[in-house]
């Protein structure tokens, strides 16, 4: 299987953003948030370019963080930051839909 690029590109830009979150607004919530998401993302993109890969950590972070930034987005009605992580957010969760289909579903590989 192919290296994840665009999954490590995902968790790079959401480690990127608690830093900045943390730089511009001395939010230490922001860079723990982002540093440990970051994290993850970064450890689930590893498991997507496993063979076979194991896109489930991705994708749950992925879906949970969209939720929360898409909550956040709501209620400030701001684009920057929450509403931008949850777009990203939820492009990769469809995207690794799409490309994991088959290994998203125990027994369905032939």
């Amino acid at each position: 299987m192919a290296i994840d690029l665009v999954g490590y590109l995902y968790a790079a830009t959401v480690a990127a953003g608690g830093i900045i979150g943390y730089a511009k607004a001395a939010s230490i919530p922001s860079l723990a948030a982002g540093l440990t998401f970051g994290a993850v993302l970064g450890y689930g993109a590893h498991l997507n370019s496993q063979n076979p890969p194991r896109p489930l950590l991705q994708l749950g972070t992925s879906l949970v963080l969209a939720g929360m930034m898409g909550a956040r987005w709501m209620k400030s009605g701001k684009m920057m930051p929450p509403g931008l992580v949850c777009i990203l957010s939820v492009i990769t969760f469809v995207r690794g839909v799409y490309v994991y289909n088959e290994h998203l579903w125990p027994g369905s590989r032939q």
